[in-house]
């Protein structure tokens, strides 16, 4: 929790300290907090294509003497609600690794994600709030429907 705190504390002071720009801005990264299948903090990028996005998040966590890892990928469909605030849904995937004392395990799952968000005007800051279901297929199935997560991104 420490390291995301870091790099939450340093996502916004980048933000701030940047000035706005008068381009488009296709890019957002920063952190997804409390999201993830269990993880604390992923770190997240979101990538403008046309009218949507797709969306990369990297989580990782420490349970004891097993470490995990997980990539998800989604298409997100972005809906302007107005000029700073949408909605946005759409499907992905997700891979996990877990790394035991004693063995490994990969997990595969497909994945579904909604929520809001809001785009601050005057600095090129994100706030976001969602939800992300999976549905694993390996190692076995298994439906988990998700938790919430605060995304807070830099824009550029």
């Amino acid at each position: 929790m420490k390291k995301a705190f870091l790099v939450l504390v340093a996502v916004l002071g980048f933000a701030f300290a940047a000035s706005a720009q008068n381009h488009a801005q296709n890019n957002n990264l920063g952190v997804r907090l409390g999201g993830g299948q269990g993880y604390n903090a992923e770190l997240s990028y979101q990538r403008v294509l046309g009218s949507n996005r797709i969306e990369l998040d990297l989580g990782w966590a420490n349970f004891e003497k097993i470490s995990f890892a997980g990539l998800s990928a989604i298409y997100q469909f972005t809906f302007d609600v107005t000029k700073n605030f949408g909605l946005y849904v759409g499907p992905g995937a997700r891979v996990d690794m877990a790394l035991g004392v004693n063995d490994a395990a990969i997990g595969l799952a497909l994945a579904g994600q909604g929520g809001m968000e809001y785009n601050f005007s005057a600095i090129p800051l994100q706030l976001s709030l969602d939800v992300r279901p999976y549905f694993y297929l390996i190692p076995a199935t298994n439906f988990h429907w998700g938790d919430f997560a605060l995304g807070i991104r830099y824009r550029f």
